[in-house]
């Protein structure tokens, strides 16, 4: 016969899973702190290399370029994923002649990228840390693809 289900055992479920999933917890954050330095290519944010990837960070958040582009899969789906443009381009000389050549007014017809008037250094910066996030070891090796 089916035995009623009682105050005593939903306490004991709930005290059962809540322990159950706070050690589940415990050994994914350690298993995510083991793996973190395998990943870690902080080496590149030292010196003057890292104030041009860090200035780069800045001109990207500035220009709202998160608001149509990805980066390592986070943000607007509009314009290709730049997770991978070093790959893409092959050089920050390239990135840096793509971004300049842009029409002032975009291309006629479509939504494509405007002319954002950035400065010689502001383009470095822009490519130097477009560089660095391609250089990032994720851990599901994203982009899956160098078309972006």
């Amino acid at each position: 016969m089916a035995q009623a289900f009682t105050k005593a055992m939903a306490r004991n479920i709930f005290y059962g899973g809540t322990a159950f999933f706070f050690l589940l917890f415990l050994a994914l954050t350690f298993q995510t702190h083991s793996a973190l330095p395998e990943l870690d290519n902080r080496n590149a944010l030292t010196g003057p290399q890292g104030e041009m990837i860090a200035k780069g960070k800045q001109v990207w958040e500035e220009n709202d370029c998160i608001g149509c582009h990805t980066l390592l899969g986070e943000g607007a789906y509009f314009a290709p994923e730049l997770g991978n443009v070093y790959k893409r381009f092959g050089s920050t000389d390239a990135i840096k002649g793509f971004i300049a050549s842009r029409p002032k007014d975009g291309v006629p017809g479509r939504r494509s990228m405007p002319q954002f008037n950035l400065s010689e250094e502001e383009l470095t910066a822009i490519a130097e840390f477009l560089k660095y996030v391609s250089e990032i070891k994720t851990a599901r090796n994203w982009p899956p693809n160098t078309q972006g």
